[in-house]
């Protein structure tokens, strides 16, 4: 069943729920996600030291060394693994790998809409064979397979759009790379990087930052592959990643990054790791998830939409509800009362609520939320009548 078309009769929000119900804070988007008010108290204290001052400056490279020491640290990085950053979102790191990390031929896992661009990316690449491609269905999981002529395996941690996980274990041999989308997954759940030689991501999820620059742990081999495509295929400078690499040892980015967006993720990078990092965060988020999915198999009228419970992400819990429930009219309804961004993912047309609850979000609050859903669902007014 696809969900209500925005602005139609059903989706008119009823507002009742009394505050006391109500989550502390309501903000369970999956990206941009939830921002501390702690993280933003650091930001004003910037307002009249480095924010507004050059990049390329000490305290801005200071305070770029520092995330980049924080991330290493968070992910318990090996020897010889560098934390790269550059200017765009992960999404221009599609293209960025297929300039100067596959070879000739990659391939992907696509179960979901953003799995699919990176495969589209390098079908697109004039330079490069046409793909590999292993399909699932949206809500399912699919695996790598090692075969002999592709290069570079590449899929993602956690499909954002569809709140299916994959496992990130080493696929193929020899100088074969494995490249792992983590835009939503990374510092979210247990990641152990040796299994993976490019894992990128974005700071707008569990880092709880704006967007507008990707992160890459790189692994040695990784680099190698770099250097030895250097020079091979023309690149411009904003997509060269060898230029990334020597802008990123110098603590700094090709063009100028938002500075607010470095100074709110490495504010959330120290608050991680104060707490235990990468398993006191995978934890919490695992809690969350795990209270919204406990809830969707105990309520007759909604379900956990990725049926296999070992592909369930732990990040972005995805809940499908019965017909005889208007999904749209209940994320109005919850929206006219400040809990917000609980819509599914648009181009997946479900009668759906997605929730993201990364590290920053409260499990008290997903518990309140739940209480929410039931309360309106009891009150009739989202019910298909």
């Amino acid at each position: 069943m696809t969900a209500s078309p925005a602005g139609s009769a059903s989706a008119q929000p009823r507002t009742f729920l009394p505050p006391e119900m109500l989550p502390r804070d309501g903000r369970f988007g999956s990206g941009p996600s939830k921002v501390r008010p702690e993280q933003v108290e650091a930001l004003t204290r910037l307002a009249t030291t480095w924010l507004g001052t050059s990049h390329r400056q000490a305290p801005v490279r200071a305070a770029v060394g520092e995330l980049r020491e924080g991330l290493a640290r968070f992910f318990a990085l090996p020897d010889g693994y560098e934390v790269v950053l550059g200017n765009g979102g992960a999404s221009a790191f599609w293209d960025i790998a297929s300039l100067c990390l596959v070879r000739e031929r990659s391939q992907h896992v696509v179960i979901g809409e953003f799995s699919a661009k990176f495969a589209a990316a390098t079908s697109a690449a004039p330079f490069l064979a046409e793909p590999d491609v292993r399909r699932a269905e949206p809500g399912h999981a699919t695996s790598p397979h090692a075969v002999t002529d592709v290069d570079a395996y590449a899929w993602p941690h956690n499909e954002t759009s569809t709140g299916v996980m994959l496992p990130v274990e080493r696929v193929g041999a020899g100088d074969q790379l494995v490249l792992v989308d983590g835009t939503s997954a990374a510092g979210g759940t247990r990641l152990d990087p040796s299994q993976v030689d490019a894992y990128y991501f974005a700071p707008q999820k569990s880092f709880a930052a704006d967007g507008g620059l990707w992160f890459a742990l790189l692994s040695p081999a990784a680099i190698e592959r770099v250097e030895r495509l250097r020079g091979s295929r023309w690149v411009p400078a904003i997509l060269d990643l060898h230029a990334a690499i020597e802008n990123s040892r110098k603590d700094q980015t090709l063009n100028t990054p938002a500075l607010a967006t470095i100074a709110l993720m490495r504010e959330q990078v120290r608050w991680l790791n104060e707490r235990g990092g990468q398993e006191w965060a995978a934890a919490r988020c695992a809690q969350s998830t795990g209270i919204v999915y406990d809830w969707a198999r105990a309520h007759e009228l909604a379900t956990p939409f990725v049926a296999e419970e070992s592909a369930r992400s732990t990040v972005v819990a995805t809940i499908d509800f019965d017909e005889r429930v208007d999904a749209a009219a209940l994320a109005a309804t919850l929206r006219a009362h400040g809990v917000v961004d609980l819509e599914p993912y648009r181009k997946l047309g479900r009668n759906q609520l997605r929730v993201g609850v990364f590290p920053a979000v409260e499990p008290d609050d997903v518990r309140a939320l739940t209480a929410c859903i039931d309360a309106v669902l009891a009150e009739g007014s989202v019910l298909v009548r």
